[in-house]
């Protein structure tokens, strides 16, 4: 598998909310060409809900607070009134018209379709060929995509129930994989395999929080994730809300706002990123809880967090599961893959075959060590959460 990547240049100014679409096509380009070889068959993710003007003018990301507390669809009905203009896409869709394929909406199984947004095409359906431009030779398949998490969720084998993924990334969340019931869950999500669904849900800022800290403390994340393993389990008494942009699954509560806790004079950086990585796997957990579920067999770890061996230990401990780690750990890109060699006609599209007709990447597995501490923290993480919506009201 070759892997290229590409930098959004200019990200840095844009408006929070807001971006410059030509810069996402430009990396998107650089990183294919920076694999060094003709692609079989090109396909794109992204964030959503994210609505970019056929103009190219500034997108309106997901991190624009129009329709945030609104549904997918309404939420890009929103952005499209920022915008002023009825001619508008997906990112993705965007990046592909700009490539040379005709203008469509591609939507993941199951997903409504948006008014407005181009005609319907299912995800890992050829809609284009390249038209030459951008540097990229012509004639190469142009295929449908879907947003970054049901792509991570694709490539983690995210079909078979019982198995859970946490796609990391700056937001995070969990997504489980359940047998489809008689009457579909309108909360639900159809998964890849035929028979199955996921459900779950996003948070707002579990790898934030250690953006976050890094800005406070002037350390690179790497640094503090070291210093994190050099505290104990349950970061000696620090207790952190990681609720830096409000939080969505469990609580849908956009006023909430983070805290930490518990902080002495021998506390320092290493406590409280230790506690910070304690806090995103309680909210995990936090999920789980929430949705009544029987348990899991296994989670998935995907994005930068599965890099960290003590993150992803923490995970393992606080949930009780064993955690499985990918050696490519940017599942969205290996997701996009997926679509590119359906299109390809290497595999099934999406939604017409059943769990295990798709590859998935090797990774290692991380065994739990069930600790007292963690069901302490967990408990106090709840009850602190709860505190802070009652001040709210």
């Amino acid at each position: 598998m070759a892997t290229g990547s590409g930098v959004y240049e200019g990200a840095e100014g844009w408006a929070q909310g807001r971006a410059e679409p030509p810069a996402w096509l430009a990396a998107v380009v650089e990183a294919i060409n920076e694999t060094g070889v003709r692609p079989a068959a090109i396909c794109v993710g992204g964030q959503s809900p994210t609505t970019v003007p056929m103009s190219g003018s500034p997108a309106v990301t997901v991190l624009h607070p129009a329709g945030a507390t609104l549904g997918f669809e309404e939420q890009h009905y929103a952005q499209r009134e920022i915008l002023g203009t009825d001619d508008v896409a997906q990112v993705w869709d965007w990046v592909m018209a700009r490539l040379g394929a005709n203008v469509r909406q591609s939507r993941w199984p199951g997903d409504a379709t948006l008014r407005g947004y181009g005609r319907r095409a299912a995800t890992g359906q050829v809609i284009g060929h390249t038209d030459g431009a951008h540097g990229l030779p012509s004639d190469i398949p142009l295929v449908a995509g879907a947003q970054d998490a049901f792509f991570a969720f694709w490539a983690g084998g995210v079909d078979t129930p019982g198995r859970a993924m946490d796609p990391g990334g700056r937001t995070g969340g969990l997504a489980v994989a359940v047998d489809s019931p008689p009457e579909r869950d309108p909360q639900a999500m159809r998964s890849a395999a035929t028979g199955v669904d996921i459900v779950g849900g996003p948070v707002s800022s579990h790898g934030l929080m250690m953006e976050w800290l890094s800005r406070l403390t002037g350390r690179p994340i790497s640094e503090l994730l070291d210093l994190a393993e050099l505290v104990p389990p349950g970061a000696d008494g620090v207790s952190v809300l990681p609720y830096l942009e409000g939080e969505r699954a469990p609580r849908w509560n956009r006023e909430l706002r983070g805290e930490i806790t518990g902080l002495g004079s021998g506390h320092g950086p290493a406590h409280i990123a230790r506690a910070a990585l304690e806090s995103t796997a309680y909210g995990l957990r936090h999920i789980i809880d929430s949705l009544s579920l029987p348990g899991l067999d296994v989670l998935v770890c995907a994005g930068a967090p599965a890099r960290s061996p003590v993150w992803c230990q923490i995970k393992a401990d606080v949930l009780d599961v064993p955690v499985e780690v990918p050696e490519e750990t940017d599942l969205a890109a290996y997701g996009a893959a997926l679509s590119a060699g359906a299109g390809a006609g290497w595999w099934p599209l999406p939604g017409e075959a059943p769990s295990g007709s798709w590859p998935r990447p090797a990774g290692r597995v991380v065994r739990p060590v069930p600790r007292q501490v963690y069901r302490d923290g967990y408990k106090r993480f709840v009850e602190s959460g709860d505190a802070a919506e009652r001040r709210l009201r």
